[in-house]
């Protein structure tokens, strides 16, 4: 149970090996280590999540991603491969959580600080559900939403469409007035929000890739301003991605 507040707070990572763009992208090597180990990396420093838990599916393709899981000793379950709602919810479950803390296995880059800030900002507030990701300001793929399992286990019960039951809590941030909403906003100097900083392409992870091989072997917890240090010395690495579409959310 974390120091900082009297309920279990779990971190589930959406991770599957099929993609549409990029398949077994969780999986391809960055500076030797998969890209959803050094994920789990950086997500270890947060100061409030208890436990990590990799939701993946019961394909066999998704084999791999439970050996990671088992290397790295962090938790893993598998479940549906569509219903991603169910499959975060049961994980959670079997973990005894409390508290969700929901990353996807794209966010290679994500910040274990503005991940704090985030959860920070659920437990100090009378939110149901918080995020960085409703007044979209920080780059793409430091995303962070955090929300109870008692609201997303009400979610399950309500929805059915298939848009909910594939991205996760659609359907809490969807709903205003039924759930008590809070953003949290970057600061100046990292409102980007036209910046890909996520994997779900060839050209995100060579993206990921320069930036990791710059930062990464002089200093492994390097922060986002780390990430926008280099970026402004080397400004025609923003170019290597910057001519993606993001996936609509239907």
């Amino acid at each position: 149970m974390n120091k900082n507040s009297n309920k279990k707070i779990v971190s589930t990572i959406e991770a599957r090996f099929a993609s549409t763009r990029l398949a077994g992208k969780t999986l391809l090597e960055i500076c030797g280590k998969p890209t959803l180990e050094l994920l789990i990396e950086r997500l270890r420093r947060s100061r409030f999540i208890d436990e990590i838990v990799v939701a993946t599916t019961v394909s066999s393709d998704c084999d791999r991603i439970e050996s990671l899981a088992k290397r790295l000793k962090v938790g893993c379950f598998r479940g549906s491969e569509e219903d991603v709602l169910d499959r975060v919810l049961k994980a959670a479950k079997a973990y005894k959580a409390d508290i969700i803390v929901e990353i996807t296995g794209d966010e290679t880059l994500i910040d274990p600080v503005i991940v704090d800030e985030t959860i920070e900002s659920y437990l100090k507030n009378d939110f149901d559900y918080v995020s960085n990701v409703l007044d979209r300001r920080y780059p793409r793929g430091l995303d962070t939403q955090v929300f109870s399992v008692s609201v997303l286990d009400e979610v399950s019960r309500l929805t059915n469409a298939p848009a909910d039951r594939e991205n996760v809590s659609l359907y809490i941030y969807e709903h205003p007035q039924h759930y008590r909403l809070g953003s949290v906003r970057a600061p100046e100097e990292l409102n980007h929000p036209d910046w890909r900083w996520t994997l779900d392409t060839k050209e995100d992870f060579a993206f990921l890739k320069t930036v990791y091989q710059a930062l990464y072997p002089k200093k492994k917890d390097f922060s986002s301003y780390d990430v926008l240090a280099f970026l402004k010395q080397k400004p025609w690495v923003l170019e290597i991605n910057s001519k993606i579409q993001q996936k609509p959310v239907y």
